[in-house]
């Protein structure tokens, strides 16, 4: 990775303000239902306090739209990275001015704190200059370790770094090592697995990964555009009609370019996306006129798991189906578990697809789950990150 990490500057004594992704979900009585992101955050929460710096992070929880919303308080937040941590960290009930300020000056070599909501302010997601100024006045050195942010040039993910020196957190560093890896020097043969609700989310990762891929596998809502494409009719599914050209265009791209590109040959069918629908499986082509296609069949694993088989490198970002539907869950989670079976090196990002895999009970055989659904999705269309190309270069 070309840029600069905690491990490449001096923070002993120093302010480090951090960006994390704290941005978990919290049950209906404010309590943490899944700390993966706050664990991932500790290497570098605890490299800091070891290296004698003053640790002020910051984060942002839910939507609060830019207003105070005290469902969105950072204190549940703060009481479970205590209990991770095993010692004190104390939320402060603002993230710029003075009450933060007379927190910071109280710190002692190796504290941590973490300070309110950043995005209780509009100014965050406007990446307002005065409030970016704001936020760096707290601190010495700006740290990002916050993947899942690194694609939105906020004042806390970009704006701050024009006013501090910037380096990577070690999560940051893992994530942009592994995602690196995949579009510069994945091992062969590199396939990848694209799935959930839309083409038009997906239409630049599939151009993108069309020159880089041996396998592209395609299924969720958004196969059904190109089956369409192919001429088959799929009843009620989940269609983008206007980009049905388009799909017939990739089709042939991948063709010219040699890319397996597969999609489903069956499909689990039902009349409406209900947890007590009665779905049978029918091929692509025999959709009911007043049905939808709400998961792939066994079919359909049965060839993309057969796809996989020589497979040296894997990238999976979104669903087979609506999975979180026990009628239309099999082909998810059949395909994670593929995943978890294969002699390669396997990745899985977006949201919707880390669940998948934990409740497949499979997330600890894949070599790397991203914790950013929307800024891996933008690495791998080639974009550059504003969270990333604001930190400093080696």
């Amino acid at each position: 990775m070309a840029k600069k990490t905690i491990r490449d500057i001096e923070v002993a004594g120093k302010r480090v303000l951090v960006r994390v992704d704290f941005n978990v979900p919290l049950d209906k009585n404010g309590k943490v239902t899944d700390d993966t992101r706050i664990r991932e955050a500790l290497p570098t929460i605890r490299y800091l306090t070891g290296q004698g710096a003053k640790v002020i992070l910051i984060s942002h929880l839910g939507r609060p739209k830019g207003r105070v919303d005290d469902k969105y308080a950072m204190d549940p937040v703060a009481a479970r990275l205590s209990e991770l941590l095993g010692t004190q960290v104390k939320k402060i009930d603002d993230c710029v001015g003075e009450v933060p300020r007379e927190a910071i000056e109280k710190m002692q070599q190796g504290d941590v704190i973490l300070l309110e909501n950043v995005r209780f302010y509009q100014e965050e997601e406007k990446n307002d200059e005065k409030f970016a100024r704001r936020l760096a006045a707290l601190a010495d050195v700006f740290v990002n370790d916050a993947f899942g942010t690194a694609h939105r040039a906020h004042a806390s993910t970009e704006g701050v770094a024009e006013f501090l020196p910037a380096v990577a957190g070690f999560l940051m560093e893992k994530e942009l090592n592994h995602l690196g890896k995949l579009l510069e020097n994945p091992a062969r043969p590199f396939a990848a697995i694209l799935g959930g609700a839309k083409v038009s989310d997906k239409i630049a990762v599939v151009s993108n990964l069309l020159g880089k891929v041996d396998t592209l596998i395609i299924g969720g809502g958004m196969a059904n555009t190109f089956l369409r494409a192919q001429g088959n009719d799929v009843g009620k599914s989940l269609l983008e009609a206007d980009k049905v050209d388009l799909a017939r265009g990739l089709l042939n791209e991948a063709r010219a370019k040699g890319v397996n590109l597969l999609l489903p040959v069956d499909v689990v069918a039902a009349p409406a996306a209900a947890p007590d629908a009665q779905p049978k499986t029918v091929p692509v082509g025999q959709i009911p006129a007043e049905w939808m296609a709400l998961d792939i069949g066994e079919k359909s694993v049965d060839l993309f798991a057969g796809s996989l088989k020589r497979a040296k490198t894997v990238v999976w970002n979104g669903p087979m189906g609506v999975f979180e539907m026990a009628p239309f869950a099999a082909g998810t989670l059949a395909i994670a578990r593929v995943l978890a079976g294969l002699d390669a090196t396997t990745l899985v990002g977006g949201g919707d697809t880390v669940s998948a895999v934990k409740q497949a009970g499979v997330a600890g055989r894949i070599t790397h789950i991203s914790t950013g659904g929307g800024a891996s999705l933008e690495f791998l269309e080639g974009k550059q990150l504003p969270g990333v190309e604001s930190l400093l270069d080696k």
